[in-house]
């Protein structure tokens, strides 16, 4: 990420707590089509989730992130090992089984990062992006979420953003494609849960940043009267994976 522009780190332990989980579904299929399991690299791997799934099935993952400070929150693994970077990040040429991004692709210097995938994957090794856009709840809940998104704090999200709404399918992806199942993220989360989600949001903090108010203080009153603070509900968020070869 050569002119990287850290979202993040403000909020790194909100984020660690309230970012929804990727399914184990997900990891098992990209052991399944990988080369061999002796090593994974994760690239922008925020608090470690993607990196922590992958430990369950590689023998070692390189988990690097550009914010120090959200690999400060990252959950340690002894077969994990953390390191500050962007698009690189020290990996010996031809030595990864797999190479994994989740929901930052969007941030990348993605020219820099293609020549890098191409260095450090080993023969036929993989590499695998993806990403998740907005969460389902119900048709009340979603109008109120949608709203937040696209009016309150919609002209603080980065022009990158339009890639992640389209899942990726936009950007240059010079591999070979694998097809991919179709997984989903889901969840059970309580309003409090969600609200802290919304605030993982880098255009809130933008806003915050910008107005000098948090926004979520406009949003919390309109989800409280279509979801109570009490009352659990699934949450789900579809999710779009774009897997290939060199």
């Amino acid at each position: 990420m050569t002119n990287f522009k850290d979202h993040f780190s403000r909020d790194s332990a909100a984020y660690a707590e309230y970012r929804p989980r990727y399914p184990t579904e997900l990891f098992a299929w990209l052991a399944s089509v990988s080369p061999a399991c002796a090593l994974a690299w994760d690239v922008g791997t925020g608090n470690g989730q993607a990196a922590l799934a992958l430990a369950e099935h590689f023998a070692r993952v390189i988990a690097s992130d550009p914010s120090e400070r959200q690999i400060s929150h990252a959950t340690p693994h002894p077969r994990v090992e953390y390191r500050a970077g962007g698009e690189t990040a020290g990996v010996e040429s031809g030595s990864a089984d797999l190479v994994t991004v989740a929901q930052a692709l969007h941030w990348f210097d993605r020219p820099q990062f293609w020549t890098e995938v191409k260095r450090v994957l080993r023969p036929g090794g993989v590499i695998a992006v993806w990403c998740y856009e907005l969460q389902h709840v119900s048709p009340e809940v979603d109008e109120v979420i949608n709203r937040f998104y696209r009016v309150t704090v919609g002209r603080y999200w980065t022009p990158d953003r339009k890639l992640v709404e389209d899942g990726y399918r936009s950007i240059e992806f010079p591999f070979e494609e694998l097809a991919v199942p179709v997984f989903a993220m889901s969840t059970e989360w309580t309003l409090k849960q969600e609200v802290g989600y919304l605030g993982t949001w880098s255009a809130v903090g933008r806003y915050r940043d910008k107005v000098g108010f948090d926004p979520l203080v406009l949003v919390q009153p309109e989800l409280e009267r279509v979801w109570p603070s009490n009352q659990v509900r699934r949450v789900s968020w579809p999710l779009s994976v774009r897997a290939g070869r060199p």
